[in-house]
């Protein structure tokens, strides 16, 4: 059906190219053009004017009338049946388009070619040019070639959507956007192999096609068609009509590697911003675009923005429609992952931003972007902040993208079965790697952001710490990068207290730091003391690991030596400050050593006495609770005792008394009484 290798530019004929009306009033030699004005080659004098924009056209009632519904309808339904003069500035297509109706109505031969149809079609609709009036009128002419000739070539099918960017909504309403976009999205998903029709392909220098060297650029049947032959004619379509041909490819089955291959080189097209100063080149697998458009190519058909410049340089009207393009893209993207570049959808994040996108489908972006991160490269990361913000660069949005990864990585490692990405057809180089691997490798990439933004000394402290630790420990096997964004940040920020410069080294663990590093750390006087220390303890214990596993596994007496030969040689190897330094610390530790166990001999010297006056204290605070009667007893008693001791004592004596008392009489003494 469209197989033809011998197409015109124009479009190929219909009927031998010419419309004509059999019937016609008037006898003419056709139309001539004086200054602004048409007339017509006839000895009639005109009695009609139709103006049209700044044209006018001086023509005749009777011709216009036996084939124009709506001019019948203007001049007789107006009641003025000396209506002379007619305005019709919202007629689609022009002054050319009107043209060639009129001369179809004076039965003036009229090509009719791809590039005209459109707004030809669009005007006989207008002006009611149907087969009430006259058997084979000009919208059956019209309609006839867009069928049977525009839709089966596909150089025709891109003119025509081409030219209806001018005639919405008509275009629309009469289907021939829709009917193009299904016959170029029919002729996209053909097999390769049986291609015969001529296209423009791709051109590192060129931007746009140029129809009339076609025929030069005709594929051969030596040369093999590239699976992206269309993604050039298609790209000098309007964003609403490249957004129909993708939506209609997307329909008929095309795989959507190559579908986000044909979006990426539309954007490089119409979004120059996005290639920055250097050519990107899109060559993935077997498709491969190096059609590197900049700024300053021939091409005037896009819009040209450079992203590096302010806000304020770019016109109202300009970022309404680069806006207007990205958001449109945004939507049509495939939802596979690797679809497009993580790159790409960068870089029109790192646009989307600026230009104010709205913000459903920034985070859309976001999203996609979180499933590739693993791919994304430290320069793409460096997107500005455009809210305002005291930070240079957005941080906030390169959280928000590790967030969205993280997530993304838990689903799949959740997920009984995970995606595989290993079809034949899937670009080199962009296959997702395993879990952990992809945590590493965001890993180092988030560290060297973290040193290329730990320089602004607005950044702070809170913000480089969520962002440090937003990773599991186990995505980092080594903590080189972290210590050099550390050591950034403190350059940056010396002003630091001790205290926020031991929080700020919390989210490094000295244990993972290379030997290099730990070099270097024990010389950075940017550092705490105490971290200092336990970078040389962690490395000491490294070597003292490492000497012990070697005299493990040498048994013999004989490798004793070499042991302590090379560790002899170790530590003349180890530069002189870094001895001093360890030197110095292990002073440290042994003063602090012996500090403890004085404070440890004080502390027992304490516990001793406090035990002493603890029991002192509780014998004199213990109650006696003793009655009247008791006490009185145990004086008898005492008395008793005492009693008893005494005649115990003078027993022996009691005889030589009694005597005594006899021998000697009783004196007794005198009383009163």
């Amino acid at each position: 059906m469209w197989d033809s290798e011998t197409e015109s530019v124009g479009g190929r004929d219909y009927d031998n190219g010419v419309l004509s009306s059999t019937k016609s009033g008037v006898k003419t030699d056709g139309f001539e053009l004086r200054g602004h004005d048409w007339h017509v080659a006839t000895d009639i004098p005109s009695d009609f004017l139709v103006h049209i924009g700044e044209v006018n056209f001086h023509l005749h009632k009777h011709p216009l009338l036996s084939r124009s519904g709506k001019m019948n309808r203007l001049i007789y339904e107006t009641r003025e049946f000396n209506l002379n003069k007619l305005v019709l500035d919202d007629l689609p297509g022009g002054p050319e388009a009107f043209e060639l109706a009129a001369k179809f109505c004076y039965g003036i031969a009229v090509d009719l070619t791809a590039t005209n149809i459109s707004g030809l079609r669009c005007a006989a609709e207008y002006l009611e040019m149907t087969e009430d009036l006259e058997e084979g009128n000009l919208i059956f002419k019209t309609e006839a070639f867009l069928s049977y000739v525009v839709l089966s070539s596909w150089r025709d099918s891109i003119l025509v959507l081409k030219s209806c960017e001018k005639l919405s909504p008509w275009a629309e309403n009469l289907q021939i956007v829709r009917r193009c976009s299904e016959s170029i999205a029919w002729k996209a998903c053909a097999n390769p192999k049986g291609i015969r029709w001529a296209y423009t392909g791709r051109s590192s220098r060129t931007s746009s096609p140029k129809w009339n060297d076609m025929k030069d650029s005709s594929p051969s049947r030596s040369q093999p068609v590239p699976p992206d032959w269309w993604f050039e004619d298609v790209s000098i379509l309007r964003i609403d009509h490249f957004v129909r041909v993708i939506t209609a490819i997307k329909v008929k089955g095309m795989r959507f590697e190559l579908i986000g291959a044909s979006i990426t080189h539309y954007a490089t097209k119409w979004l120059p911003g996005l290639i920055k100063d250097s050519p990107v080149s899109f060559e993935e697998g077997s498709i491969s675009s190096n059609s590197n458009i900049s700024s300053n190519s021939g091409w005037k058909g896009g819009l040209h923005m450079i992203v590096s410049g302010t806000k304020e340089d770019i016109s109202s009207v300009q970022a309404k429609d680069q806006r207007m393009i990205i958001e449109s893209l945004i939507s049509i993207i495939p939802p596979q992952k690797d679809s497009v570049s993580c790159s790409f959808l960068l870089r029109l994040l790192r646009m989307a931003n600026m230009l104010k996108v709205a913000p459903a489908l920034v985070t859309e972006l976001e999203k996609r972007v979180g499933m590739q991160f693993e791919q994304a490269t430290l320069a793409d990361l460096l997107i500005p902040s455009y809210n305002k913000t005291e930070t240079m660069y957005d941080v906030d949005l390169v959280q928000r993208l590790l967030e969205h990864f993280l997530i993304q990585e838990q689903t799949e490692s959740s997920s009984p079965s995970r995606q595989s990405f290993s079809d034949k057809h899937m670009y080199e180089g962009t296959q997702r790697g395993s879990g952990p691997n992809a945590k590493m490798r965001v890993a180092r990439l988030v560290d060297s952001y973290l040193t290329e933004v730990a320089r602004d000394r607005n950044l702070s402290l809170t913000k480089f710490q969520v962002l440090a630790e937003a990773l599991p420990e186990s995505a980092r096997t080594c903590d080189d990068g972290l210590y050099r964004a550390i050591d950034s940040y403190l350059k940056a920020h010396p002003t630091l207290s001790e205290h926020e410069r031991k929080r700020l080294c919390r989210v490094m663990d000295c244990q993972k730091l290379s030997i290099d590093a730990c070099m270097h750390a024990a010389q950075n006087e940017r550092l705490p003391l105490r971290v200092v220390v336990q970078v040389l303890f962690s490395e000491q214990v490294k070597i003292s690991n490492a000497l012990a596993n070697n005299t493990l596994k040498d048994t013999g007496d004989s490798q004793y030596q070499p042991l302590v030969l090379n560790r002899k040689t170790l530590l003349e190897g180890t530069p002189q400050s870094f001895q001093e330094g360890w030197a110095s610390a292990k002073k440290d530790i042994n003063t602090l050593k012996f500090e403890l166990e004085t404070v440890k001999t004080k502390y027992l010297e304490l516990q001793n006495d406090m035990d002493n006056l603890q029991r002192q204290f509780d014998k004199m605070a213990k109650p006696k609770h003793t009655s009247a009667w008791t006490t009185g007893w145990k004086k008898l008693s005492k008395l008793t005792k005492m009693t008893a001791l005494d005649n115990n004592d003078s027993g022996n004596q009691l005889p030589t008394a009694a005597e005594q008392t006899r021998k000697t009489p009783r004196r007794w003494r005198n009383s009163i009484s």
